[in-house]
């Protein structure tokens, strides 16, 4: 029965959700295409933490005093939910995100997209996966980039194996890293489930950064234990 209710909420919220979007997408395109990035960032920061508002959640953000605005990163967190691109927006819209091309074809977001140096991936293929990770690297010597290591969502709540490329980022960047640990999200919405959970309790944990030079002497596999050991330092 709970799940019933649930499923049927669900349904408003994302009407509300997608509404809710359409309108800020029409608000800043303006912006867009005077090529007023800092507004456009503001603004998209105020939509990112809006979502939250919507679904009647309160997101508590921890350990922001090691995290600076002036100051670039190689944003390393764990994936558990279609939520989490708006949780680490909510407290850094300056982040540079790489994702599916087919996105920059949509004439409205498009222009938006370039505003938030968006990085379109292709069909992963290994020349495609190759110039992707140049993209990423010459991004990150400009603005703060993020990545998600496990590259897709967990289904069970747990992290994912991290796949090696975001190591290959780290070494070739002098961005410092710095892990965030997304906490209550897969209770939220998991990739596997339709409804929301809103009674589920959400939280982002900033870790302290790690400069690039103290990880570039330490193989990938000590690399990737020491990441996944951060973030799950921050679990609450």
């Amino acid at each position: 029965m709970r799940t019933r209710i649930y499923n049927f909420i669900s349904v408003l919220a994302f009407a509300v959700l997608y509404i809710h979007t359409a309108i800020m997408v029409l608000l800043i395109l303006p912006f867009a295409y005077l090529r007023l990035k800092k507004a456009v960032k503001y603004m998209v920061r105020f939509w990112a933490k809006s979502v939250f508002w919507v679904l009647g959640k309160r997101l508590k953000i921890y350990g922001i005093e090691n995290y600076s605005s002036k100051k670039r990163y190689i944003i390393i967190a764990n994936h558990a939910s279609l939520f989490d691109i708006m949780a680490i927006m909510s407290f850094h819209p300056g982040v540079a995100w790489f994702g599916h091309e087919r996105l920059t074809k949509v004439p409205v977001f498009n222009q938006i997209l370039k505003m938030l140096d968006y990085m379109p991936v292709k069909e992963p293929t290994v020349t495609n996966t190759r110039l992707m990770l140049d993209q990423i690297i010459k991004k990150s010597n400009q603005s703060s980039i993020a990545i998600f290591p496990e590259g897709t969502r967990t289904l069970n709540g747990s992290m994912n194996n991290f796949f090696r490329g975001f190591v290959y980022i780290i070494r070739a960047s002098d961005a410092d890293v710095l892990p965030v640990t997304l906490n209550g999200f897969f209770s939220l919405k998991p990739k596997n489930r339709f409804h929301i959970d809103f009674g589920a309790r959400i939280s982002v944990v900033i870790n302290k950064p790690i400069s690039s030079a103290e990880l570039k002497g330490k193989t990938d596999e000590a690399i990737i234990t020491e990441m996944k050991n951060i973030l799950e330092s921050g679990s609450l």
